[in-house]
C-alpha cells in the first residue's frame, strides 16, 4: 500500500514538474464560493488554476505562501461594471484589485462594443483583471439607426439588422444581451423590439440582463416587461442593480420579491445583481421619468420622490465646474431658487453645453442621487438570488472602489445581515452561474485560480462621495489566473487578465 501512495505521489510530483512551478497556499480558512462554511486547508495552484485543495504537505521547491489563518476565497466577479475604461487607462486595475475583485462584466445598460474590438484592444494592452461583456441593446440601436436617430421605435427591417449584429457578436462570445430602457437611448424602443432581440440571444443559449425600463413610477410595468421576455424567449434574466427609486415604495421590498419568485415557480429563471449604497450615479435626466425636462411639476415630484436634494451631489458639471462637489440644496441656494427649479436648469445648461460643444472629450454632468432606503437593500441582498455587483468605475460614487469591501464590512461583520460565506457566494459561486461562466466563482481543482486573500475583522470600504478612489482595508492578496496582482495594498505589475468568453473552458 506504501509503495503505491509513494509511486501515485511521484507521478504527480513528475507531472507537476513537467507542467511548470506550482504554488501551495498554507494556513487558510477557505471559503469555496458554494456557501459552504469556511474550514482549514491548503490550495495548490499551477498554470492558473487550482489543482488540489485539503491537507497538502509542499513539495519540494514549490513556492510556499502562508495564509496566515486568512479567509481564501475565489475571487470576487462584478456583473455590472463600468470599470473598462479605468482600467485600460491603468492596467495594473487598482480599482478593482483593491476589493478583491478578479473578473469585471461589461458591456452594460445597453452600450457595448463588439467583442472582436474588445479581444484586441485587450492583446494591445493587457490589464490585471478578466473581462467579459455582454452586448448592448442601444449600441445595436446606434449601428443600425444612427446615433442621433433612436429617439424613436426601430422598424422592421431595422430590428432584422440588429438581430444580425447581435447572433454575430454572440457566435464570437458575448455572453448575451444587456438593454438600459430607462436610458433615452433605448427609452423608446418597443416590448416587441427588445423581445425580438431575446429570441435572439435564447437561440444562442445566452442571457439577458436589463437596466429595466423604470425604478420608479412605472416600475411594476418594468418588472412586468422582464418577466415576460424571460417567459415568452425561454432564457435567464437578470435585473441590474434591483432598488426601489421612489420614495411612495420605500418598504416594498419583500413584496417585490414575491412577486419574482412567484416568476420563478412558474418557470421563469429570473435573478439580480445589488450594490449596497442608498445613492445612484447618473446623469440629472434620469430624474424625469416623462422626458419632460421644462416642467416644473415633474421637477418637483423628482425632489419630492425621486432624490433627496439635500443628499445628491452634482459631481461633474462642465457649463459651471463650481457647481460639482455641491448638492442640489446647495446650488439652489447660490441661484436664489428652489431645488425643483435648479434641477431643470441643470439639464438646461447641460443641453446648451453638449450642443455648443459636440466634440467635449468628458463627462458633462453627472449626480450622485440618493433615493433608495437601507431596509429595502437589505432585503434585496438577502434574496437567494440575488448577487453581488458594483455598478461602477474609478469615479466619483464610491461604489467604484468599495462595493464589495463594503457588503463585507457593513452587512456582513457589522449588521450581521447574512453569514459570510452567504456573501461570498453571491460575490463568485452564485455570480458565475447567473452570468454562465465555467470553471470561475468556485475553489475546486480544475477552476481558474481567480483567488482572493483577506482578514475578515479587518475588511471594509474607505471610499466616499468625498474620497472616492480611497483603498479599502483587509485585502491581502488577489490572484488572477494564479498570478498575484495585489498584495499588501499594492499592485505588484502582473497582467494576467484574460477575456472570458461566452462557454470558455
Amino acid at each position: 500500500m506504501r509503495l503505491i501512495v509513494f509511486i501515485c505521489w511521484l507521478c504527480f510530483s513528475l507531472s507537476c514538474l513537467a507542467q511548470g512551478p506550482s504554488t501551495l497556499i498554507t494556513h487558510i480558512r477557505l471559503l469555496d464560493g458554494t456557501g459552504k462554511a469556511a474550514y482549514p486547508s491548503e490550495v495548490r495552484i499551477q498554470d492558473h488554476k487550482i489543482i488540489a485543495i485539503g491537507s497538502l504537505k509542499a513539495l519540494k521547491g514549490e513556492k510556499v505562501i502562508d495564509g496566515q489563518n486568512l479567509i481564501l476565497a475565489p475571487g470576487f466577479i462584478d456583473s455590472h461594471s463600468h470599470h473598462l475604461g479605468d482600467v485600460s487607462r491603468n492596467p495594473d486595475a487598482r480599482s478593482t484589485a483593491s476589493q478583491g475583485i478578479t473578473t469585471i462584466v461589461i458591456g452594460q445598460d445597453g452600450e457595448s462594443s463588439p467583442l472582436g474590438e474588445l479581444e484586441s484592444q485587450l492583446r494591445k494592452n493587457p490589464v490585471a483583471v478578466n473581462i467579459a461583456s455582454y452586448t448592448g441593446h442601444t449600441a445595436l440601436r446606434e449601428q443600425v439607426m444612427g446615433e442621433k436617430n433612436i429617439l424613436r421605435a426601430a422598424t422592421q427591417p431595422e430590428i432584422q439588422a440588429m438581430k444580425a449584429l447581435l447572433a454575430k457578436d454572440l457566435a464570437q462570445g458575448s455572453l448575451g444581451l444587456s438593454t438600459g430602457l430607462e436610458y433615452e437611448g433605448a427609452f423608446y424602443s418597443t416590448r416587441d423590439e427588445v423581445l425580438q432581440l431575446a429570441h435572439v440571444a435564447a437561440a444562442a443559449q445566452s442571457r439577458y440582463i436589463s437596466h429595466i425600463r423604470s425604478e420608479d413610477i412605472t416600475l411594476a410595468d418594468a418588472l412586468d416587461e422582464i418577466i415576460q421576455i424571460g417567459r415568452k424567449a425561454k432564457l435567464p434574466v437578470q435585473i441590474s442593480h434591483i432598488k426601489l427609486a421612489k420614495k411612495g415604495d420605500w418598504g416594498q421590498a419583500a413584496n417585490i420579491l414575491q412577486q419574482l419568485d412567484q416568476a420563478r415557480q412558474a418557470g421563469v429563471d429570473i435573478t439580480a445583481d445589488i450594490y449596497p449604497y442608498t445613492f445612484w450615479h447618473s446623469t440629472p435626466r434620469i430624474l424625469f421619468p416623462k422626458r419632460d425636462y421644462t416642467n416644473l411639476e415633474s421637477a418637483e415630484f423628482a425632489v419630492t420622490e425621486l432624490c433627496d436634494p439635500s443628499a445628491s451631489t452634482l459631481v461633474r458639471f462642465a457649463p459651471i465646474p463650481a457647481y460639482a462637489g455641491k448638492t442640489l440644496t446647495e446650488i439652489a441656494a447660490i441661484r436664489h431658487e428652489s431645488p425643483a427649479q435648479t434641477l431643470m436648469a441643470i439639464v438646461a445648461l447641460a443641453a446648451e453645453f453638449r450642443e455648443k460643444n459636440p466634440h467635449y472629450p468628458g463627462t458633462i454632468e453627472a449626480i450622485t442621487g440618493k433615493s433608495m432606503s437601507e431596509g429595502d437593500i437589505t432585503k434585496f441582498l438577502q434574496w437567494e438570488h440575488t448577487n453581488i455587483c458594483s455598478d461602477g468605475n474609478a469615479g466619483a460614487h464610491p461604489r467604484g472602489y468599495g462595493a464589495f469591501t463594503r457588503v463585507l464590512g457593513r452587512y456582513v461583520r457589522e449588521q450581521k445581515a447574512m453569514p459570510l460565506a452567504d456573501a461570498i457566494h453571491k460575490m463568485t459561486g452564485l455570480t458565475a452561474a447567473h452570468l454562465g461562466l465555467k470553471n470561475r466563482g468556485i475553489i475546486a481543482p480544475g477552476y481558474y485560480a481567480d483567488l482572493v486573500l483577506f482578514d475578515p475583522e479587518q475588511v471594509n470600504d474607505q471610499a466616499t462621495i468625498a474620497n472616492p478612489q480611497a483603498i479599502s482595508t483587509g485585502i491581502q492578496t488577489v490572484w488572477v489566473n494564479g498570478e498575484a496582482v495585489y498584495m499588501k495594498q499594492k499592485a505588484t505589475g502582473k497582467r494576467p487578465g484574460r477575456l472570458i468568453k461566452r462557454n470558455d473552458e
